[in-house]
């Protein structure tokens, strides 16, 4: 096991087995040390046996855990960066019920660094190859396992808190909790800002998370929208650190046109440091036009959270975030958070008295994008190197109106596609070409 663009990923009890998982509890405590973990996870049925292992080898090291419960990702980001602690979370984000995983924050809420990454990932080998085990650690110097009951009210407050005194009086939103951890958060914060709130899918039966709801199947949360005549909804991932919307109309509102409604306000405002916004190599090629036009700057980065905060950070910027709905705020979270995000467009649209379909086409036009995944029978790190010269075909056929990104997944045996033209029917066409290139050569 490797870590990926956004943790440790697999099958759990087939690939994440919890012998895995004790080995990297040992591992992550004895890297990265500190008095306490805070562990959190998710709805899934496997996060209570993972968080047994990953408990018991952090003990086993010597170092105290924290058990928050099923909380968001970005809970646990938050928390450890109040208090300096490490942080773990059980989630494999939008994945099916059956998969599960672990993210590692280090003590400023921050995602691993590549050499810490490299360094976890080495003492896992060394631990599952039996280095170290015991360690003469005994008696009073083993670790124990504590639970935090105030550990969700702590990140509430941080929620209710970023806006600053405002509130949401005669909004009336729909949420899609994908039965995932913003299930209890997310309504709750909502109604204490004074909103009008409709809830779907906030059940959760261990298996049912990400089944047919959330970001990643808003359909139910479009029609619940157009039904209910609400003025806009979310649909938050199963571990809440992404998110997507709906317009009134029921139409899709993805993180791109998110990033750019909450760019410009906050320039209007002049909180927009540097007057610059980073994202990854998937935005839009309309986003990158639209934030031009209104004098924003784009630092650009590889797939992934964690490449945006550290590009964040270096850059002294505040605002950054993926077209999958991960945004980071930088003044208040360190991580994705897609409960605060949606607070904070939320509090967009209530203080401008602008519908949110009006601010999103201010900001953006969405040229055509298509997106294709092609699942490979295993990983093949050499495969898109192999297939530059189709490639290179495809953008000479696009010209400077279109764009093409052909990469591997971080977490799954995937290669993505991605074309932008701006014909939709060109699009699809240069993409379909390249699908069939990566299958003949995989």
């Amino acid at each position: 096991m490797r870590f990926g663009t956004d943790g440790i990923r697999g099958l759990a009890n087939a690939e994440l087995t919890p012998e895995l998982c004790l080995a990297i509890g040992r591992a992550t405590a004895r890297v990265l040390g500190g008095p306490t973990v805070l562990i959190g996870r998710d709805t899934r049925r496997s996060g209570s046996m993972i968080e047994a292992a990953l408990a018991a080898g952090i003990c086993a090291e010597g170092v105290g855990v924290t058990l928050l419960g099923v909380v968001p990702t970005p809970a646990v980001a938050a928390l450890g960066a109040a208090d300096s602690l490490v942080g773990v979370v059980i989630s494999a984000s939008h994945n099916a019920a059956p998969d599960n995983g672990i993210k590692v924050f280090g003590p400023g809420g921050t995602k691993l660094s590549d050499e810490l990454q490299r360094r976890v990932e080495e003492t896992i080998e060394e631990v599952r190859a039996g280095g170290g085990i015991g360690r003469g650690i005994t008696g009073a110097a083993l670790g124990s396992i504590h639970s935090d009951a105030g550990g969700m009210g702590r990140y509430r407050s941080m929620l209710l808190d970023a806006l600053e005194g405002r509130r949401l009086d005669g909004l009336e939103v729909v949420l899609d909790c994908a039965n995932g951890a913003a299930s209890g958060i997310a309504p709750e914060v909502f109604e204490a800002l004074g909103a009008s709130v409709h809830v779907l899918h906030a059940n959760p039966d261990g298996l049912n998370i990400n089944d047919r709801c959330g970001s990643t199947h808003p359909e139910d949360l479009s029609d619940a929208v157009v039904e209910r005549g609400a003025q806009l909804g979310f649909a938050f991932d199963g571990d809440a650190d992404r998110v997507l919307a709906v317009d009134a109309a029921g139409r899709l509102i993805d993180g791109d046109q998110l990033i750019a409604v909450a760019a410009l306000d906050l320039k209007r405002r002049g909180r927009l440091r540097g007057d610059s916004v980073v994202v990854t190599v998937m935005s839009n090629l309309g986003f990158r036009l639209g934030m031009a036009a209104a004098g924003i700057g784009l630092v650009e980065t590889a797939v992934g959270d964690r490449f945006v905060l550290e590009a964040l950070d270096r850059d002294g910027l505040s605002l950054g975030g993926e077209q999958s709905g991960h945004l980071i705020f930088r003044d208040l979270a360190t991580t994705g958070d897609g409960v605060l995000s949606a607070v904070l467009i939320s509090d967009v649209v209530v203080r401008s008295g602008i519908s949110l379909s009006a601010l999103a086409d201010a900001a953006m036009t969405r040229l055509p994008q298509v997106l294709r995944n092609v699942r490979l029978p295993e990983r093949d790190p050499g495969l898109v190197g192999r297939l530059e010269p189709e490639i290179e075909r495809a953008r000479e056929r696009l010209g400077a109106a279109g764009r093409v990104l052909v990469r591997e997944s971080g977490t799954e045996p995937l290669v993505r596609v991605m074309v932008e033209a701006t014909d939709e029917a060109v699009a699809a066409d240069v993409a379909e070409e390249l699908v069939a290139a990566v299958e003949a050569a995989s």
